[in-house]
């Protein structure tokens, strides 16, 4: 409800971010990469999936649960009509056809429980049947009124008391997998944020070098008149106006693209005119490696799915050994049953009932493919052992990796800053020597490509910065900025 609460908020700021806008720049709504970010995850098709599947796996974790709780089953046949010529066996050995003419209803209700743990299968039963005999206009009743039995395997493989192992695990890791993606989300809108603010950035160079192209040209056509200017550097500094005016063409086409994908993707408008600010709110915090890898080690979904492969391996080695060797089935029952003339009396001192039968399944001969299924589980055990461990330390390599990457950008960011600084001033001193003659068209275009790169490099720092902090929190699912783990609830599952 508070995050609820707080988007609610941001969308109130963000309409009267616009309606500001409105008045000043036209119906233009300035976005910071929070809003896009905020945007992405609550009012995506991206999110909705995740949550989507989410919901899936919860749903799957509760019919699991279901298989182990108690079953009340009414079942029965209401009617089983049959009209038909049956073959006789009779004393003497020949055969006669007899037309039968008989109505069957039956009804059982049953009380039925799985005890994961050993695979047994325990039941509760009562059990009635009708019989009316048209051929002889009789009425027959027979029943069992209570009944209780099992059945239990023995040497055999018991599937329920590894899904009780390995079903918990899957559905732990469908929960992080859920804030990973989320989080995926982020950092994927973090991605098309800063390809708009490149765009933008391009676009809005190109739009301040056609302008000064433009002054450049009417100081050389000035110029002209007096015979101060040569063709050559005339000719130079029109085409430069001409090139200016072919870069903005492409930069309002690039950015019209790059409008269209990040508004689809955290689902504004498309007739809404947007403006995004350059995050530069950045906190470079220390982050101890060993706190990030105890974070990542428990909060991720590697961690119970290196445990469930590795319980996968021990289960299908278990599965080989047991359906290899000898098996049995153990089945027993007690109860009471009864037949009579009418319904009443099938309860009516009731005959005791028990049954008690063991099915063996001894394999003799098999050619060796008992003993090959085995060795073959146990090889692939042993493999699934070492991908784990590998696989451990390759995560373990890439949580390093990114904390060490992330701890490296502030200097980096700081390079870039001056930088463009830096170029930005060198190109307006620039430009003011070429209107006063001082320099050559060659020059200004150097100091202009200068500038350009150097706002673009600048531009750059901020988007590796911001998908460090992004590819962190993923590697992790923990807000080292905050000092708290990364949660979401799912809306889906709350209704």
């Amino acid at each position: 409800m508070i995050r609820i609460f707080l988007f609610a908020v941001f969308l109130f700021g963000l309409s009267l971010n616009s309606l500001r806008a409105q008045e000043e720049d036209g119906f233009i709504t300035n976005l910071s990469l929070r809003n896009v970010v905020d945007l992405a995850i609550y009012q995506s098709a991206s999110v909705r999936y995740a949550q989507n599947t989410n919901v899936n796996y919860y749903w799957r974790w509760q019919n699991f649960r279901t298989r182990f709780r108690p079953q009340l089953t009414l079942s029965g046949d209401l009617p089983n009509y049959g009209n038909s010529i049956t073959e006789n066996l009779q004393d003497d050995g020949s055969t006669s056809f007899t037309r039968v003419e008989k109505l069957k209803t039956s009804a059982q209700l049953s009380l039925n429980q799985n005890i994961a743990r050993t695979g047994t299968y325990v039941y509760a039963a009562s059990y009635v049947n009708r019989i009316q005999d048209y051929n002889n206009s009789t009425i027959d009743f027979a029943g069992t009124p209570f009944s209780v039995g099992f059945v239990q395997p023995i040497f055999a493989y018991n599937w329920a008391k590894w899904a009780k192992k390995s079903e918990p695990l899957l559905y732990e890791e469908a929960n992080k997998d859920f804030i990973q993606q989320l989080e995926e989300i982020s950092k994927e809108a973090t991605r098309r944020f800063f390809r708009y603010l490149t765009v933008q950035t391009n676009f809005k160079l190109a739009e301040s070098n056609l302008s000064n192209s433009r002054d450049n040209l009417k100081i050389a056509d000035a110029k002209k008149i007096l015979g101060q200017i040569s063709e050559n550097d005339y000719s130079r500094i029109k085409l430069s106006v001409l090139n200016a005016q072919k870069s903005l063409n492409t930069a309002r086409m690039d950015l019209k693209n790059a409008d269209f994908e990040l508004k689809s993707y955290i689902g504004l408008e498309q007739d809404q005119k947007i403006a995004l600010t350059i995050p530069l709110n950045m906190v470079l915090f220390e982050i101890d490696p060993e706190r990030a890898l105890q974070e990542a080690f428990e909060n991720r979904k590697e961690t119970p799915r290196f445990e469930r492969r590795l319980i996968d391996a021990d289960r299908e080695l278990e599965e080989a050994k047991r359906n290899s060797g000898l098996s049995a089935t153990l089945r027993g029952s007690y109860g009471v049953s009864n037949s009579a003339y009418d319904f009443p009396g099938v309860y009516e001192s009731p005959d005791i009932e028990q049954v008690v039968r063991l099915n063996l399944s001894i394999p003799i001969l098999d050619w060796g493919r008992s003993a090959s299924a085995i060795k073959l589980a146990e090889s692939e055990r042993d493999l699934t052992i070492f991908d784990v461990e590998k696989d451990k330390k390759d995560f373990e390599r890439s949580v390093i990796v990114q904390v060490e990457q992330f701890s490296l950008l502030k200097d980096q960011m700081i390079t870039a800053e001056e930088a463009d600084k830096v170029a930005e001033n060198g190109y307006l001193i620039a430009l003011k020597k070429f209107q006063n003659g001082e320099i050559s068209i060659t020059d200004l275009n150097i100091s202009l490509g200068e500038r350009e790169k150097a706002k673009r490099d600048y531009i750059d720092s901020l988007q590796d910065y911001w998908r460090a902090y992004y590819n962190l929190r993923i590697l992790t699912l923990y807000d080292f900025e905050l000092d708290q783990k990364i949660s979401y609830v799912n809306p889906l599952l709350e209704e």
